[in-house]
């Protein structure tokens, strides 16, 4: 009741009551992620690749529907589990039918619950979720349901790619593995747990979590993974929280390899420097270095019109494209099961990455290749506008298109 009485206050304060035939022209798609506090670069970042996207990828090719535009709207939610359903609910009454998110699989756990509520109730007014950064494994497992599509890797998948590789590693011994007190550290740990000792003889010395976005100085936990006799370093952190243990393994004389999923961009590649070369393997998808003309070309368009902001997270380009793709197979911007249902099973060619794309049926998770990259300078894409980025040396392919799920998802 206090959230329901906090959302109304704010849409009557804000005048946010408009009928849908406001937005006629313009399918827009609410961007709710953090734009202020600790993680605001993130956010700050993933806006201009989801704005840009738009512009370049369906609105200088004529728009969808034989003309509509589409429109990112950004809304600020302060990397809060409530704000974010606040925000969720203003896009709603604005009339917006497309919600993207992706910092934080707690806050995406608690909009795909509202999302999935909201739809039964609202047949009239149902909205998608689409998730482009979010990897909690449950999200496409037990917590599955049709509104909501994940275009990036899930922890599982990552680390399944990851684990290949350190497998090859013979100096590994010990494994050190640190990540973020909530959903995705933990599914981070677990994986890493499991495949592990699948693949490898490797002991792991340390297995830490800690609170996300409290933690601004690092120095204890880098000591201790001196002192345990690690190897090597496992982590899920990404913003702020990557920043800063980066920086304290870098000061505190860690030299053994860091393997990551998002230690790229953001501050932190600016961090590192010369000192991560060689150090820090990230998974990712989208091949970025080397790259094709198509591609260079974008990027510099990017970097033109948003100076501070990285290609860090290729599939938004993958996102944009295939939800412009179902807009128009459905024949309808407004009809949100006819898009879900194009949507549901797409294969979509990327050719700025030159890549396939395959949106699973059964639990609507993006199957695509999953790369793993080394910090370097020998790159034609950097980030942080600081002459380092990621180079790929291992390419999986499709990566589990096979996987097992336990989704049972219920179609309307």
């Amino acid at each position: 009741m206090k959230l329901f009485k906090k959302i109304a206050s704010f849409v009557l304060a804000s005048g946010l009551f408009f009928s849908s035939s406001v937005f006629a022209d313009t399918v827009k798609i609410a961007f709710i992620d953090p734009l202020s506090g600790p993680f605001a670069t993130t956010g700050t970042i993933g806006l201009a690749e989801w704005k840009y996207a738009v512009e370049k990828l369906v609105n200088e090719k004529g728009g969808v529907l034989g003309g509509k535009k589409m429109e990112v709207v950004a809304l600020d939610n302060k990397m809060d589990g409530k704000e974010s359903l606040v925000q969720v609910q203003v896009a709603i009454d604005q009339g917006i039918r497309f919600i993207a998110q992706g910092n934080s699989s707690g806050i995406a756990n608690a909009i795909t619950d509202m999302v999935k509520k909201h739809n039964k109730r609202n047949p009239d007014k149902q909205v998608i979720f689409l998730n482009y950064s979010a990897v909690d494994p449950a999200l496409t497992n037990d917590k599955c349901q049709f509104w909501h599509f994940r275009f990036d890797a899930n922890a599982d998948i990552k680390m399944d790619v990851i684990t290949d590789v350190i497998a090859g590693e013979s100096g590994i011994k010990k494994m050190y593995l640190i990540g973020q007190d909530y959903s995705f550290g933990k599914a981070v740990a677990a994986a890493a747990e499991k495949y592990l000792a699948q693949k490898t003889s490797i002991e792991i010395v340390g297995n830490e979590l800690h609170p996300i976005g409290r933690v601004k100085d690092f120095t204890p936990y880098a000591r201790k993974i001196i002192a345990s006799g690690a190897n090597a370093v496992i982590t899920g952190n990404w913003g702020a929280d990557m920043v800063n243990l980066g920086r304290s393994l870098k000061e505190s004389g860690f030299d053994g390899p860091v393997y990551c999923y998002y230690c790229a961009t953001a501050g932190i590649t600016r961090t590192f420097g010369e000192t991560g070369k060689g150090m820090l393997n990230i998974v990712g998808e989208g091949k970025l270095n080397p790259m094709n003309p198509a591609l260079e070309a974008y990027n510099k368009g990017l970097k033109a019109k948003y100076p501070e902001a990285d290609m860090s997270q290729p599939r938004i380009t993958n996102a944009v494209q295939m939800v412009a793709k179902a807009i128009n197979e459905a024949g309808s911007a407004t009809d949100m099961k006819a898009i879900a249902y194009a949507l549901e099973g797409m294969e979509f060619e990327n050719e700025l990455l030159q890549t396939k794309v395959v949106m699973r049926t059964s639990d609507h998770q993006a199957i695509q290749d999953v790369h793993v990259g080394m910090h370097t300078d020998d790159v034609d894409i950097d980030f942080d506008n600081s002459g380092y980025g990621i180079k790929m040396y291992k390419t999986v392919k499709m990566a589990s298109m096979d996987s097992p799920t336990t989704c049972k998802m219920k179609r309307p």
